[in-house]
Parts: structure tokens; sequence; C-alpha cells
């Protein structure tokens, strides 16, 4: 097995970075990627040396300040200083997972060759990856236009031995990390602060590990939706692949397809139904689940892009001999992808709560509440409240971020996408997803066993034995939180293969 991932021009995949998190790859720069870094930075130190003219980021102050010069000898400060006057987050720490993939993200940007950085920066933030030292960052504090700038300030911080990291599970200051490592801080010449700060990588980082949670938790929607239309004793037919073809969506035939597939053999399914429609939260789970596919996949390839691209500014062109001075940190492309799948995600929420409503209402021949002496037992009553709690604040959560701007920095950013708050709600959307489909598991698999001794399919079969061995059948009232929380743990811990 391959343990060094090398950075270079190749296509970074989503599930690449997958990869390389869960097997805890160290990453490498290609000789392309050095060639690449070294000589923009000898462009940019020799342009600095026969160019009088200003130059954005460079010789300016930013933002509204750009008009004003700096002098050669305060070059390497104005970076310093920048660094520190943007490190202005604040709120709830970026989940270590989400710093990590920060920093491969801002290493890959990085790697491209228009930034003007000086290698030994690169070279520290991979010594960073490489030891899982992961600086401090903070959710809140990003407008996510001019670049994520307070997070990606904090992540830069302990380049020059500044801010805190967490090293060996303990937070402490990154000057006593790099004298533990033996590094000196760097040294930051002409644009490298901005080149640091500029790019969208905290909103790149959420989106990748959103999607990757996303991707899982599609396809556990289905397979607990399978378990419940088998509770339900619901009828196979709305998911025959002549109903799909007429209404090809990608998503809704994956789905169909995919629902088909898990009922296979299933005496449940086979046996003759005494009702001639299922309700919509069952017999529409193609329509409605692959929709939500479809936006995932919409949304993975926005991602695809953004996280193989050049963020920060001005961008450098060594062949052109250009120093260009554009808008590639705004986050607009994120923002809406963001606030895209936010929907996408609440209403496989919203439907899986649906269905759990309808396992415990006492049709088709189930007991209210999925308990056996209803009335002294009150089942699974309350398990629902708590998933209808969680939709209903999902949909508060799924209220679009990108419509909001705000101006900022005395009007020369008036305009700001707000896709680094689109990030941290959709993290917390998907998080309640897990939530809420962990409540509808617990439903289902309760539900599934008053159709004994009728047999689901053998993969759902063997899925419940799994899940009896964390959980098992309630008989009468008990403390269900703990329940709920060992169902969320079995979810996390079941594997399956991600596709690209």
């Amino acid at each position: 097995m391959e343990t060094i991932h090398y950075i270079s021009s190749d296509l970074l995949s989503i599930d690449t970075i997958h990869t390389i998190i869960r097997e805890d790859k160290k990453i490498a720069l290609s000789e392309e990627a050095i060639v690449n870094i070294e000589k923009c930075r000898k462009y940019l130190d020799d342009k600095m040396k026969s160019h009088g003219e200003p130059i954005y980021g460079i010789n300016t102050g930013f933002g509204s300040l750009c008009n004003v010069e700096i002098s050669k000898e305060n070059l390497t400060k104005l970076q310093e200083n920048l660094i520190k006057s943007h490190a202005c987050g604040t709120g709830e720490e970026v989940p270590s997972e989400i710093v990590k993939i920060m920093l491969l993200l801002k290493i890959q940007s990085l790697s491209y060759g228009h930034s003007g950085v000086q290698l030994a920066t690169v070279e520290r933030v991979i010594e960073f990856f490489n030891n899982d030292i992961l600086p401090v960052i903070y959710t809140l504090g990003s407008l996510g236009a001019s670049g994520d700038l307070a997070p990606l300030a904090h992540l830069a911080l302990p380049l020059i031995g500044e801010g805190e990291v967490y090293m060996d599970g303990f937070r402490q200051p990154s000057s006593k990390v790099l004298e533990k490592m033996n590094w000196q801080p760097i040294v930051m010449q002409s644009k490298e602060g901005l080149a640091l700060l500029n790019g969208t990588q905290f909103m790149s980082a959420y989106g990748t590990y959103i999607l990757l949670k996303s991707c899982k938790l599609s396809y556990l929607a289905d397979l607990i939706g399978a378990i419940s239309l088998e509770g339900f004793d619901g009828r196979i037919e709305p998911f025959n692949d002549l109903i799909h073809l007429i209404r090809p969506h990608k998503g809704q035939i994956q789905t169909a397809r995919r629902l088909t597939e898990l009922l296979e053999d299933s005496e449940i399914i086979a046996q003759p139904k005494k009702h001639v429609q299922d309700p919509y939260s069952f017999r529409c789970m193609p329509q409605v689940h692959g929709a939500s596919k479809d936006t995932i996949e919409y949304v993975k390839k926005v991602f695809r892009t953004e996280i193989n691209s050049v963020t920060d500014n001005p961008n450098i062109f060594v062949g052109e001999d250009e120093i260009i001075s554009g808008g590639n940190f705004h986050g607009q492309p994120l923002a809406l992808a963001f606030d895209f799948l936010g929907i996408a995600l609440a209403e496989l929420g919203s439907i899986s709560e649906r269905r759990t409503y309808q396992l415990i209402s006492g049709l088709r021949d189930l007991p209210a509440f999925l308990v056996d002496n209803p009335g002294l037992n009150s089942g699974f009553m309350i398990p629902q409240y708590t998933a209808a709690s969680i939709v209903s604040q999902n949909k508060q959560l799924a209220t679009p971020a990108s419509i909001d701007s705000i101006v900022s920095s005395n009007g020369q950013e008036d305009h700001v996408s707000m896709g680094a708050n689109g990030a941290t709600k959709t993290l917390r959307i998907v998080d309640n997803l897990e939530r809420i489909l962990a409540i509808e598991l617990m439903n289902a698999s309760q539900a599934i066993e008053f159709r004994r001794p009728l047999q689901s399919s053998e993969f759902i079969e063997s899925f419940i034995k799994s899940y009896r061995d964390e959980v098992s059948f309630v008989k009468e009232d008990r403390i269900l939180h703990y329940d709920i929380e060992k169902t969320i743990a079995f979810l996390q811990s079941f594997q399956i293969e991600l596709e690209e």
C-alpha cells in the first residue's frame, strides 16, 4: 500500500482525500510542484527588484488600504502583521478532521505555482500535516469572500510561531511545538501572508467533509428506508424500473434499483398485501431520495473544481509575465452549493421522520408505538418527538446563507458570499440527519420483529443482526436516550464504499 501521496497537478478527488485521511497517509511535494513553487517565487523576487509600481498586497496595504504603499524594508513586517491582525476568529473550534483537510487543501492550492510562496513555507505546512500538528481554528469570523480570512489566519499563525496548535492530543502554544520539533519560525517574504490568508480552504474543507458524510447517509437513508418499508409491510411495485425509466432522473433510477436489490428474496415483501398503495414517504423514496442524490452529485462537481483551483490573490503568471489582482477568493460558487446541499439533506431527514411517524401510528397490524402493552408502555412515542424536533431545526438551518451579504473593509468588499456560515450550518444539518436516520432505524428494526416469523432479505437480516448486537429489541420501557446514542455510533462505524 502506498503510504505517501504526492502533491501534483493531477486531479485531487473527494475520494482521494477520503483515502489520505482514512489511511493516515503522509504527503510530499512532487518534483513538478517543487519546480512550480520555486519558479514562481524566483519570478516574484526578481520582479520586486526591478518593479517600482504598486502591486496589491505585495507592496501595498490590504482591503481598503490598497492605496497605501509599503517600503521594501517593511515587506516581511507587512505579511506578518497581516496574519496577526486577521486572526480574529471566535466561537467553537473547527473539528480536527476538518482542520487536517484545510492543511491539505492549502498545500494543494499553493503547489500550482501561482501564489509566490517560498518552498520552505509549503514544506512547513506539510510537516504540520504529517505530524498531526493541527492549528486551533474557530468557526466564526469568515465572510466567505476575501478568502476565509480569519480561519486561514489562525491556520497560518503557527508558521510564524504564534497562536496555538493541538499536538499529541494537547492544546499548546505554537512556539513550544516549534521548539520541541527544532523548527525556526518561517520569515514571511513578500506576498506570502496574503497567499496563506486568501483562499477558500475553510469552506472547501467543510464541503469535502460534509460530502463524505452525505454520500454515506444517502446510502443509509435507502437502506433504513427499505427496513421501514418491510416493517410497514409495504409494496415493492413503486420501485419497478419501468416507472423510473419514463422519468429518468439519475438519482431516482439509482434509488429505485438499490431498494429493489436490498429487498431481493425478502419473504416480507413477497407476501400478499392488504393495501393498494403506501404513503408517499415509502412510495416516493426514489423520487425524494433520488433528488437529494442528484444534488449531492452537483455539489461534488463544484467542490471538485474548487479543491483543484488557485483561490488566493493576486495571481502570478510566470510564463505571461503578469501579476493580476482578481477575485478567485470569492466563495459564491461554494455558498450556493452549500445552501442547495443543506436543503437536500434536510429533505432526507424530513421524509425519514415521516416514515418513523407511520411506523408508530398503530397501522397495518403494528402495535401503537411499536411496543407490547401500549398504555402501560409508551414505547417509541417520544423518539418521534425527538426526530420531529431535529427535522424542524434542519428546516430552520436550511434557510439560505448565500442570499445575505454585508459591506466590509470600508466598502471595498461590498458583496460577500457568506459561504463560511453556509458551511458551518450545513455541517449541523448533516449531523442532525445522522440522528434522524438513527431514530428511524430504531423504529424500523423494532417494527420488523412484529412480522416474524417472516424474514426480510439476506442483507437486511444481516444488517439488523449486527445492529442487535449493539441495541436489543425493546420489550418494555427503558431509557431510549442510550439506544439513540448507540444507534448513532453503530451507523458511524458502518463502512461503505464511496463512489466518486
